[in-house]
């Protein structure tokens, strides 16, 4: 198969990048829950967005940044259904989720992805594997959902299902990404443009809200969180995530979505102090399990394929 093939024929610098990406992707989780003691969602969120469109914006340079309305009304959507509210939804959950939690529950985008495109597409259509992929992944879901009520009562669900709902809105906007990008000449410019809107849009609502200019001024490890947030887990890592996807496929960038909780849980155990219990241990090998009946290669590889 021909996505097998580029797998297998991933060079060391891909493998690299891509190790790399998963270790930044899950470094956010971290970085958030760092901040998120000091600094409001709403504020976090802007700052995250403001910088890592600031980046892009310098990369692009003016000649290829996006242009035309009907480019800026895809891009509108996009920045805020793939961008704000997600990133809204993540940083609320994690102000008491903790980080390695956040990022197994943000890995079920696929499973989202699964129903959205059997809804929102004519070329993806649900094979019996994927429908048991999700079903075994929902099943994950269930364990961790479900201890969570037992252990402590309705309120205690609500940070999980802040997380899920984001993992949704990842699955929707992955359908228009899809179709924006045709559209547009550089993929940084994708990225850039829904980073600006999401920046945007946010700010009035951060200022009402959150006032951030009478909080007090955060701790110096917590701004640098902050930055890197911005700088290398958002800009940085657009770039980098569309030169893996130029240089070895579709394919191959997706398996980031089983590393990212690994590194995410690696960071928050070593560095946060953090515990998984029994039920989120037996719950990500179920949502793993359903990412790899998802993705399909195991049984390829296993029939031969």
């Amino acid at each position: 198969m021909q996505g097998t093939a580029r797998i297998a024929g991933m060079t060391g610098r891909d493998v690299g990048r891509l190790l790399l990406l998963a270790l930044i992707w899950g470094g956010s989780f971290y970085l958030i829950a760092v901040a998120v003691p000091h600094v409001p969602a709403l504020t976090i969120v802007v700052l995250r967005c403001a910088i890592g469109a600031a980046v892009l914006a310098a990369v692009l340079g003016p000649s290829r940044l996006p242009r035309g309305a009907r480019a800026w009304v895809g891009l509108a959507a996009l920045g805020l259904v793939n961008t704000a509210l997600p990133f809204v939804l993540i940083v609320t959950a994690q102000q008491s989720l903790p980080s390695s939690l956040a990022a197994i529950l943000n890995a079920t985008t696929p499973l989202f992805t699964v129903a959205v495109a059997q809804v929102a597409t004519r070329d993806e259509r649900a094979t019996p594997a994927r429908i048991a992929g999700v079903a075994v992944g929902f099943a994950g879901v269930a364990v961790m959902l479900g201890g969570a009520v037992v252990a402590g009562g309705g309120g205690s669900a609500l940070p999980y299902l802040l997380s899920l709902a984001a993992a949704a809105c990842y699955a929707m906007g992955s359908v228009g990404a899809r179709r924006l990008a045709a559209r547009l000449a550089d993929p940084n410019a994708l990225a850039f443009g829904q980073l600006f809107v999401a920046a945007v849009a946010l700010a009035p609502l951060m200022a009402a809200v959150d006032r951030p200019w009478t909080l007090p001024v955060p701790p110096v490890g917590v701004v640098a969180a902050l930055a890197a947030l911005g700088l290398v887990c958002t800009g940085f890592a657009y770039m980098l995530y569309f030169r893996i996807l130029a240089a070895a496929g579709a394919t191959a960038v997706s398996t980031v979505t089983f590393l990212v909780p690994v590194s995410a849980i690696l960071l928050g155990v070593i560095l946060l102090d953090e515990r998984l219990e029994a039920r989120h241990v037996a719950g990500f090998a179920l949502i793993a399990a359903g990412l790899a009946l998802i993705d399909g290669r195991v049984l390829r590889r296993a029939g031969g394929g």
